[in-house]
């Protein structure tokens, strides 16, 4: 059975499918997490003022089941397989006939494609294994920051944690390399956010991005960091152009550096080495 999950196109084939199935999860944290969050920070709140917060009904990524949040009509599993349901419905919800976001199945196509090109990429393997852990996470928090403009630590964190895990069988880099890469992730951003809170008063990021570079460096190691870094540089302004001359965004509005590292980071991982020796050569 391993022999002939094992075979390229077969192993690739499976990898899109579990895909599809982990980004209607990954729709479900993005549309969620944010909100359990802010319910956190209420309680939190309201118990460093002395008051008792509010009873809610439980909230969390399993309960309660997903429902159309017109109508309220909960959805059931032949509603929700991915990318299917939403073409066969139409776009709209069963019960109301309220359109449902593209969104949704754009996830989960993104999800299912990326996931079997890692498998193709890397072959069966824990490299695959780790790749597509550290993909399915940069999915969720590149929608998350575009939504709200926040980087859980809930998953960021473990993310920087289970690249030194995997690293330490040296997976993709030397665990001194990984650990390195962390450290100079986190402290090249936490610099760069002083250096211009000093020179201007204002805040140019957040600390998840902190966290998620050191997350990055934590997987690719610290040689990846200077190209991590020049990517999502490049990726930030081309998306940046490309809205303001096509979109019409101004250009006071902000715009989150969270899902221009996750693509880098992205690329990085695929093509960092190769891309790396072009230009300097082996290291």
């Amino acid at each position: 059975m391993i022999s002939v999950l094992s075979t390229p196109p077969v192993f690739a084939a499976c990898a899109a499918l579990l895909g599809l199935c982990v980004g209607s999860f990954l729709n479900v944290v993005i549309h969620r997490l944010p909100k359990m969050m802010e319910r956190q920070w209420k309680a939190e709140c309201a118990e460093v003022a002395g008051q008792e917060a509010a009873p809610a009904p439980r909230y969390n990524l399993v309960v309660p089941r997903s429902a159309c949040p017109s109508c309220g009509h909960p959805i059931s599993a032949i509603e929700n397989v991915p990318v299917m349901s939403w073409l066969a419905l139409g776009g709209k919800c069963k019960g109301c006939k309220t359109a449902i976001s593209p969104r949704y199945p754009a996830v989960e196509l993104l999800t299912g494609m990326l996931s079997g090109y890692i498998a193709w990429h890397f072959g069966f393997g824990m490299a695959a294994a780790g790749a597509l852990l550290f993909t399915w996470a940069m999915i969720a928090l590149t929608f998350i920051d575009l939504d709200t403009f926040f980087l859980p630590d809930s998953i960021t964190l473990p993310l920087l944690w289970l690249g030194l895990l995997f690293n330490i069988g040296s997976t993709y880099v030397s665990l001194s390399s990984a650990v390195i890469g962390a450290v100079a992730g986190y402290l090249s951003l936490w610099s760069v956010y002083w250096a211009f809170k000093w020179a201007t008063g204002k805040e140019g990021m957040g600390y998840g991005d902190f966290k998620l570079l050191a997350a990055i460096g934590a997987w690719l190691g610290w040689t990846m960091l200077p190209l991590t870094i020049l990517l999502s540089s490049l990726v930030g302004a081309a998306i940046g152009i490309f809205m303001i001359v096509f979109a019409g965004r101004g250009r006071s509005v902000p715009i989150p550096f969270g899902p221009y590292l996750a693509i880098a980071g992205m690329i990085a991982l695929l093509y960092g080495p190769a891309l790396t020796r072009s230009y300097l050569g082996p290291l």
